[in-house]
C-alpha cells in the first residue's frame, strides 16, 4: 500500500491521480442512482441495461472502422443502447408485466450477442476486457468531464424531483392517486440509471456493473433511517470501495474492476453478518 501512495504522489503518474478523482466523482451518481435502484428493487432491469451496452459499443466500433463514421464513438454507442434499452424495459415493465421476465432476459442476451457479432465483422483487434470487466486506469480527461456533467444532472434532478422519485420507489399507487404521473417518473429514473450504467462500465465493466450499483446502497441501508441519508452513505461507501480497491489492485498487480467488486462484496458480507448478529 505504501508503494501505491508513493506512486499517487508522483506527478508523472497522472493516470493514477485521474483514476482516484474519477472514483470519487463517479461515486456521487452511483450512490444516488444506486439507492433508487435498490429501494425500487429494479436491479434486474439495470442488469439488462448494462449488458445491452455491449451491443451499442460493438455497433459504434463497426460504424467507425467499417463504415468510416469518425463520430461513432463507443461512448455514444453505449449511451444510445443503454437509453433505448431503458425505454424498452420500462415500457414492458409498465404495460406488459406478464412478459416482463422474457423481454428483459431477451434484451440482456441479445445486447451482448449483437455486440460480439458487430465486433466480429469489424476489421482489427479490440481489447474487450476493459469493456467487460472495466479498467479505471484507462480513463481520460474527457471521461472526467462526462462524469462531472452526469453528477450535476443526477444531483439536480434528484433534488428537484426527490418527492416524486420517493413516491415511485415506495408507493407508486398512492403517488398515482395524488395526481403524479408515476409512469413518466419511473421511465425517467430508468433513463438516469442507463446513463449511470454507461459511466459505471468504464470502472468495473459490463459484467460487474450491478454489484457496485447495489452493494453500497445495501450496506447504507443498515445504518440509514431516511432515503437521503442512504444516498449520502452510499456515496461514501462507493468512493471508499473504489479507492481501496484501486489501491489493492495496484499494489498486487490485479485487475482494478474485479478487485473493487471482490473487496466491496467481502465488506458487505462481513457487515451483513454483524448487522444480523446485533439486530
Amino acid at each position: 500500500m505504501i508503494e501505491f501512495f508513493n506512486a499517487l504522489a508522483d506527478p508523472d503518474n497522472q493516470f493514477l491521480q485521474l483514476s482516484m478523482i474519477m472514483g470519487g466523482l463517479a461515486s456521487i451518481s452511483f450512490g444516488i442512482i444506486g439507492t433508487f435502484v435498490t429501494t425500487k428493487r429494479i436491479g434486474y432491469l439495470a442488469g439488462a441495461i448494462s449488458h445491452s451496452v455491449f451491443g451499442g459499443i460493438g455497433l459504434a466500433l463497426y460504424l467507425q472502422v467499417r463504415v468510416g463514421l469518425a463520430w461513432a464513438d463507443p461512448l455514444l454507442g453505449a449511451i444510445f443502447a443503454a437509453v433505448l434499452s431503458a425505454l424498452i424495459v420500462g415500457f414492458v415493465s409498465i404495460y406488459a408485466k406478464e412478459r416482463e421476465d422474457t423481454i428483459i432476459g431477451t434484451i440482456w442476451a441479445v445486447g451482448m450477442a449483437a455486440g460480439i457479432l458487430f465486433i466480429d465483422r469489424t476489421p482489427g483487434y479490440f481489447n474487450l476486457t476493459s469493456y467487460l470487466f472495466g479498467d479505471i486506469l484507462l480513463i481520460s480527461t474527457r471521461d472526467l468531464i462526462f462524469v462531472i456533467c452526469l453528477d450535476l444532472l443526477v444531483v439536480g434532478i434528484s433534488i428537484l424531483f426527490f418527492n416524486r422519485f420517493f413516491g415511485v420507489c415506495f408507493d407508486s399507487e398512492f403517488t398515482q392517486l395524488r395526481g403524479i404521473n408515476t409512469s413518466f417518473f419511473y421511465m425517467f429514473l430508468l433513463v438516469l440509471t442507463a446513463l449511470t450504467v454507461v459511466l459505471l462500465v468504464r470502472i468495473v465493466g459490463i459484467v460487474l456493473v450491478i454489484a457496485l450499483l447495489t452493494i453500497p446502497p445495501a450496506i447504507a441501508s443498515f445504518y440509514a433511517r431516511r432515503l437521503w441519508q442512504m444516498m449520502v452513505y452510499s456515496v461514501i461507501f462507493c468512493a471508499l470501495f473504489t479507492w481501496i480497491g484501486l489501491a489493492l489492485s495496484y499494489s498486487f498487480s490485479l485487475s482494478s474492476g474485479p478487485t473493487i467488486i471482490v473487496f466491496s462484496g467481502a465488506v458487505y458480507l462481513v457487515l451483513l453478518l454483524v448487522h444480523n448478529q446485533f439486530k
